[in-house]
């Protein structure tokens, strides 16, 4: 058997493992999707960065248990075959890790679910108690979260493949071995990718990264 160039396979979560964004569930369970909704104009309209965008999704789930959080993540709308491609990956020799803007816990959940081995790309903490409390200090950075990922799991930048969907996957795709742009929605994106999928089943995904080859 051949043995894969890569060494690990990086993945975001929201609209690449999701059909939906994973906060505009929680919004929805908790009564704060027209909050939901506002947040996203302001961002898309350049009124406020990255960082406050993320603290505010993470407001929703503020006072909220973890389980009533962890029973949407459960129920929002995925792919197939998540975690059956992530074993399939790991069989082969290949880490496989999510490189999210999403807190601990909800990263936590997903590693749970799908068998990715950890996750990273969010500075900051939003503390788990009896209730989940206020987010503090959150920075979006999946370039850290890269490099920790790679020292963690023993990767070279250039023997990791990362999929994802938005710009900021966009940003990590110049940095690795290859990106996948997976259902993107923004040309940018999928013009910044090694390869365009359009794929509701992670199987496909796990076939096109073990068909992939370095660059030249």
């Amino acid at each position: 058997m051949a043995t894969s160039p890569w060494r690990l396979v990086t993945v975001d979560i929201d609209g690449t493992l999701t059909t939906t964004h994973g906060w505009l569930e929680i919004a929805r369970r908790f009564d704060r999707e027209a909050d939901y909704h506002a947040l996203l104009r302001r961002f898309r309209a350049g009124e406020i960065s990255e960082d406050v965008n993320i603290e505010g999704l993470l407001e929703f789930a503020e006072g909220r248990s973890l389980a009533e959080v962890e029973e949407v993540l459960a129920a929002t709308p995925k792919i197939a075959h998540i975690p059956e491609g992530v074993a399939r990956l790991r069989s082969q020799g290949i880490h496989v890790a999510l490189l999210t803007h999403n807190p601990r816990y909800v990263a936590d959940w997903y590693c749970r679910f799908g068998g990715f081995e950890d996750a990273a790309g969010l500075v900051g903490r939003q503390p788990v108690g009896d209730v989940i409390g206020r987010a503090a200090g959150i920075r979006t950075d999946k370039a850290g979260g890269l490099r920790y990922l790679t020292q963690r799991l023993g990767a070279e930048p250039s023997s990791v493949v990362h999929v994802g969907d938005g710009r900021a996957d966009a940003a990590v795709f110049a940095t690795v071995g290859r990106g996948v742009a997976l259902n993107s929605r923004l040309p940018e994106v999928e013009r910044a990718a090694d390869l365009v999928l359009r794929a509701t089943d992670f199987g496909t995904v796990v076939d096109a990264v073990l068909a992939l080859a370095p660059r030249a």
